[in-house]
């Protein structure tokens, strides 16, 4: 993420105080919010340090703690006539106002963001931080003995959805590790995250590095590292076995030990080759450090491999680490595409910071959301500032099946954008998409 933004990325973080939000919100009606200006909609901002202070489980009600006014406050009294005026029309007859463009320039700015979010959720807590990973730390060692002991097919299916996800919740630890807002102290941040992303298989630094990339460049056709869009002359590139891979479910869903070595089509390099493009020469002891890590990790897999035998060690690591590697795929995919609107991805002048964070997407996970520490959710408190620009999530059932549905429709048409423009949309490849017809 774009450090100079927010303290979640670990770079700069922001001043105490901030100015009052400025919104392009008009109150003509007082039991209705409109825009006069156009839209948008949200996800990788990713303001909130999720449950690392004090702003974490058990403190989402977000109407009553955001310090951003629900109600706009008389300095925009002049402007709340002005759009009375042009929407009620001459005649006194309400106009319906223009449909919303969610490539518009939103009428806030990234100070007014900043501001909505209440400030005992900057303060990072590492005493807090540790007891989640305590918390998952436990439960992942308790499952494992469970399962072990028990031994029974009519648990081990049971053990690799929960283990899986744990994993996927240790990621999502070693990801705030990784954003800095974990703690104050580099070090801790390090240390704790080479040791949660190891144990899962991940090199810290290496995927660290790429992660900011993504962040610094989200919703930036060429420049994003995580599920950007292809431009259509890579698209047509690819092979048969590659659009499958990448197109066709579950393939996509298994893509990130191979975005690891290799990224993703169209770019080159490695998270573990501390000369990839990656990296820059400052950044190669880290590399180093990270991949030293991870085959460590790899060498004490094969160690319990000989001491318990393969098959124990597929059981109990194997393939909760596959469901994991679902879970990541699943929820990073997701953050970015498929919602039932297209969404706007930007070259050039077009594109900044804001715009490209207010392409993506809130998810609700249910059950899950507290476990996997509300990575689904980031922007629960700027919703008074964003408008429509924010797009509500769909309530989950204790499990989030729906999403399944949202992923496959996604992956039938979003398929690439034209190498023209710098505002585009995802088209749909005939030959890949069954319902292409129909779109």
């Amino acid at each position: 993420m774009a450090t100079w933004v927010l303290s979640e990325c670990g770079l700069k973080p922001l001043p105490p105080v901030f100015p009052r939000p400025r919104t392009g919100v008009v109150l003509f009606n007082p039991s209705k919010v409109r825009f006069v200006s156009t839209n948008m909609g949200v996800r990788d901002l990713k303001f909130q340090p999720r449950g690392y202070t004090s702003c974490s489980f058990g403190e989402r009600n977000w109407g009553l703690k955001v310090s951003a006014p629900l109600s706009i406050a008389s300095p925009i009294e002049g402007e709340q006539e002005s759009a009375a005026e042009i929407i009620n029309g001459a005649n006194g007859v309400e106009q319906e106002l223009p449909e919303f463009d969610p490539s518009a320039p939103p009428p806030f700015k990234l100070a007014d963001v900043r501001a909505a979010i209440p400030k005992h959720c900057w303060v990072k807590d590492p005493w807090k931080s540790m007891s989640y990973v305590v918390r998952d730390v436990i439960v992942v060692i308790g499952l494992a003995a469970a399962a072990a002991f028990l031994n029974n097919w009519l648990v081990w299916p049971l053990y690799w959805a929960a283990q899986g996800t744990m994993f996927w919740a240790l990621f999502v630890l070693g990801h705030d590790c990784g954003h800095g807002s974990f703690s104050n102290d580099p070090n801790l941040n390090s240390v704790v995250g080479h040791l949660l992303h190891s144990s899962i298989l991940v090199p810290y630094h290496g995927w660290r590095i790429s992660h900011r990339t993504h962040h610094q460049n989200h919703g930036h056709v060429e420049n994003d590292e995580s599920w950007h869009p292809l431009p259509e002359k890579i698209f047509r590139s690819l092979d048969n076995v590659t659009r499958t891979l990448r197109f066709k479910v579950p393939f996509p869903m298994l893509a990130y030990p191979v975005y690891l070595w290799s990224r993703s089509p169209g770019k080159t390099g490695s998270h573990f080759d501390p000369s990839s493009e990656l990296f820059v020469p400052s950044e190669r002891k880290d590399v180093i450090t990270s991949t030293v890590s991870w085959t460590a990790m790899v060498a004490l897999l094969v160690g319990l491999g000989f001491v318990m035998g393969p098959i124990q060690l597929l059981k109990l690591y194997g393939v909760p680490y596959v469901i994991f590697v679902m879970w990541l795929d699943l929820v990073t995919y997701l953050h970015h595409h498929g919602h039932e609107d297209k969404l706007p991805w930007y070259r050039g002048q077009e594109w900044n910071y804001l715009r490209g964070g207010l392409t993506t997407i809130d998810r609700d996970y249910g059950l899950i959301n507290n476990i996997h520490h509300d990575i689904g959710t980031h922007t629960e408190a700027a919703k008074p500032v964003f408008g429509k620009y924010y797009r509500e999530p769909k309530k989950s059932a204790p499990f989030p099946f729906h999403l399944i549905g949202d992923l496959v429709r996604s992956l039938r048409k979003d398929h690439f954008v034209s190498d023209t423009g710098d505002i585009v949309y995802y088209q749909t490849d005939p030959e890949l998409s069954d319902s292409s017809k129909s779109n």
